[in-house]
């Protein structure tokens, strides 16, 4: 099951439906350990016909976790994945995906900026696996000790975006220094504004913006509202959209490219227990394998 959080995503929110799976989690070692009680109690009634306790191979998931976990090895859990806004099409399907694939595991998901998201995690809050826009607000989190060695998954660029139909006549960069039109960026302390900043820079181009935002869904529906005239989002928004929004390349931003990290969190007590850290584990390795670059490929992400 997906559930998305949002932009503003609020940390007790998730703790509350942490200790409900932790509540969930505790029932079912019960309801285990039960079972095995009554399984020792059959055998004991039948004449010896080696009859022997279950093992991991068996199916028992709770052991350490094996390289290629799959829906035969991965015990039931509950996981948290935060993800940088501009991949919210794509995780959606990824999760879908690789639950269909791993029947016992439950992925919450919580969108928002990069920035934001980091300063979640690093501040204690429930996480299994975050995936930033960019580097920087990985590292935030790897600095803290609270992720090892991230891996970068995908790359974005920028594109001008306008209202369908294009009616202000925009054609290029130097739009968003005119002062009559309506403008809407990425505010620079997420990913989706620095590498606007960056490429505005790159470019000469002083903009003129009316409005900044969060992050890059915001300025995204600002545009297929028509509040603004146009914007610079990332490509993939731009098809995400399915035609409520126009875009306009630019040579240039092949010059300004996001690169995208993930990491399971390692933070103690951020991870319920080992079936938990498994799936994460093996959330992060879905996602950078054949099937995860498939699907980013799909909506529009680069190669890492």
């Amino acid at each position: 099951m997906i559930r998305g959080f949002g932009a503003s995503l609020r940390p007790r929110d998730i703790r509350a439906a942490r200790s409900a799976r932790a509540a969930r989690s505790a029932r079912a070692s019960r309801a285990s350990r039960d079972s095995a009680l009554l399984g020792a109690a059959a055998c004991l009634a039948v004449a010896l016909t080696g009859c022997a306790a279950p093992t991991a191979a068996d199916g028992d998931a709770g052991g350490p976790a094996a390289s290629g976990d799959t829906s035969a090895n991965l015990a039931s859990a509950e996981i948290t994945v935060l993800a940088a806004a501009s991949l919210t099409e794509a995780f959606d399907e990824l999760v879908t995906r690789f639950e269909a694939a791993n029947p016992a595991v439950e992925v919450t998901l919580g969108y928002g900026g990069s920035g934001a998201l980091a300063t979640q995690v690093v501040e204690g809050a429930p996480a299994d696996v975050f995936a930033s826009a960019a580097e920087p607000p990985m590292q935030q989190v790897v600095d803290a000790g609270d992720a090892l060695d991230p891996v970068v998954f995908a790359t974005n660029t920028l594109e001008l975006v306008v209202p369908a139909g294009n009616a202000a006549g925009v054609s290029g960069l130097d739009d968003l220094a005119n002062p009559d039109l309506r403008i809407a960026l990425c505010d620079e302390s997420v990913p989706c504004g620095a590498a606007s900043a960056k490429l505005l820079a790159n470019e000469g181009v002083v903009a003129a913006p009316d409005t900044l935002e969060s992050d890059v869904k915001a300025v995204l529906t600002k545009v297929s509202l028509g509040e603004v005239d146009t914007a610079l989002v990332y490509r993939t928004d731009v098809e995400a959209a399915e035609g409520d929004v126009e875009g306009i390349e630019i040579a240039a931003a092949a010059k300004v490219v996001n690169r995208y990290p993930i990491a399971a969190i390692t933070t103690p007590g951020t991870n319920d227990g080992a079936a938990e850290a498994r799936a994460a584990a093996a959330f992060v390795a879905f996602v950078t394998g054949d099937e995860g670059r498939e699907t980013l490929d799909a909506f529009g992400f680069g190669a890492p």
